[in-house]
């Protein structure tokens, strides 16, 4: 892999957990039926987002919001560039899909092309009745026609940047940072 520097902090913990606070008020303002809408978390970095969305939920509304694990790492279309043998971990939803207001989820949407690979992966479970994106960062540069009904930032970045999402789950730090390739 490419070695990459640090060239600016985009987010904080505080902001992380500021802007999850209005996608929460979103989310509850554009869902019709609480009763109908479930999260699933791309894993990896999805996964939390989505566990602490239904958390901020839960607390607002006095009720539970259903949240999945979505591994897609089978369905993606350059996994035979990514490794030889793939570690594909499980995917795991708890509930039927069939007839929800599905929001999927993850940190940082680029070409699109995760999210593709996730949309296959959510249809062999079922058939939902809506299924709406929510990611962290937007960074531009689609390659398909895919966009996020919720967006917690946009930032524009060059083909040379990479956006670094550390949650505390995962990463045992909490910010998002905008990072160069500096070539070797």
């Amino acid at each position: 892999m490419a070695a990459t520097r640090e060239k600016a902090q985009l987010m904080s913990a505080s902001e992380i957990d500021r802007t999850l606070v209005r996608l929460a008020h979103e989310i509850l303002e554009k869902s019709a039926d609480l009763e109908k809408l479930a999260f699933i978390g791309i894993r990896r970095r999805g996964v939390p987002l989505a566990q602490r969305l239904a958390l901020k939920i839960e607390h607002l509304e006095k009720r539970p919001i259903p949240v999945g694990i979505l591994d897609i790492n089978l369905y993606r279309d350059d996994l035979t560039t990514v490794d030889v043998k793939p570690k594909v971990s499980a995917t795991e939803i708890p509930f039927s899909v069939q007839g929800k207001d599905i929001i999927l989820m993850d940190d940082v949407l680029y070409t699109g092309r995760t999210i593709r690979a996730a949309l296959d992966a959510l249809f062999d479970h079922g058939r939902p009745a809506r299924v709406q994106l929510l990611v962290l960062i937007d960074r531009g540069h689609r390659e398909l026609p895919i966009e996020a009904r919720f967006v917690g930032r946009t930032v524009q970045t060059a083909d040379n940047e990479i956006i670094e999402v550390k949650f505390q789950e995962i990463d045992q730090a909490e910010k998002v940072l905008l990072v160069e390739k500096t070539g070797a």
